[in-house]
């Protein structure tokens, strides 16, 4: 799943490849990827396109034309990926049951299809006056490097909160733009056992899982600074030093890298840096290390 610094890479790659450019078409190929339908898409047709942003993990692409200011929102969910081409292959795109789910076509004979793999699609492209009217964007909480969330907001932000740390990470309410990955990479780096409750956190580790967390995702972001988007995959997966790597040995102490599985997802940990050397229980439902 694209995460922040992801998202961040692809934001900057597209401001520099879109941004005064026009629209001439948008092309939805799959039925479900458009999620509003007012404006139509064929209002931003002859557009251009002023500005590219992020909100969290959705890009924002602002547009300028004959229905004044309107935001192309793009949520790549877990299996979405966008991809640029210079040119555009010929021809409008085939409905199918291939990976295609929406083509954006310029004036000038390039464009970006946004593809999704796999049976589930949940690849989400909307259409508003407003980011703030997607209600994924309305309810994301803080950007986890923006220069206003320092230590104490984040330790406000966890005050109240009675749930394990990696659920807390990876809820956009709460902190937006980390997911499964960059969560388990940030409590490898603050060496936090992923089942620690929020509520047992003294001030110096939660001022540490701070530190690991902005510390994880800037090293992200610049590992991915100036990449092409078809090489952003590969890097987000060879910068990974845990997420990903169960059976191998940690690079921090050398100890086999674990995993605990859920029913839709995974998470990897060190025991030896991250639960004083005790494996986590790997059986849905089980009682885990507090």
């Amino acid at each position: 799943m694209p995460e922040l610094p992801e998202v961040e890479a692809l934001r900057e790659f597209l401001d520099a490849h879109l941004v005064g450019k026009e629209i001439a078409r948008v092309l939805p190929v799959a039925i479900s990827v458009l999620k509003t339908y007012d404006p139509p898409l064929t209002a931003v047709e002859g557009a251009e396109v002023t500005a590219v942003g992020r909100h969290g993990k959705f890009l924002d692409l602002t547009t300028t034309g004959a229905a004044g200011e309107l935001h192309l929102l793009i949520h790549l969910a877990r299996a979405g990926w966008l991809r640029w081409q210079d040119p555009l292959p010929s021809g409008p795109p085939k409905p199918g049951k291939g990976p295609l789910a929406l083509r954006t076509a310029l004036t000038g004979g390039d464009g970006f299809d946004l593809t999704e793999a796999g049976t589930t699609k949940r690849l989400a492209v909307h259409l508003v006056h407003d980011p703030g009217d997607v209600p994924g964007v309305a309810r994301l909480g803080p950007d986890p490097l923006g220069e206003e969330f320092g230590p104490e907001a984040f330790a406000d932000l966890l005050a109240g909160e009675r749930r394990q740390i990696k659920g807390a990470l990876r809820d956009q309410r709460l902190i937006a733009g980390i997911g499964n990955a960059y969560s388990d990479e940030i409590l490898h780096a603050a060496r936090m056992s992923p089942f620690k409750p929020t509520q047992n956190l003294t001030p110096e580790e939660t001022t540490a899982l701070w530190t690991a967390m902005r510390t994880t995702l800037r090293e992200a972001v610049e590992r991915s600074h100036g990449l092409a988007a078809g090489r952003l995959k590969a890097e987000k997966k060879s910068g990974l030093r845990v997420h990903g790597r169960a059976g191998e040995p940690c690079p921090v102490c050398g100890d086999t890298i674990r995993e605990v599985s859920f029913s839709d997802s995974s998470l990897q940990y060190c025991p030896t840096c991250q639960t004083g050397g005790k494996p986590l229980a790997d059986r849905r439902m089980s009682k885990l290390l507090k």
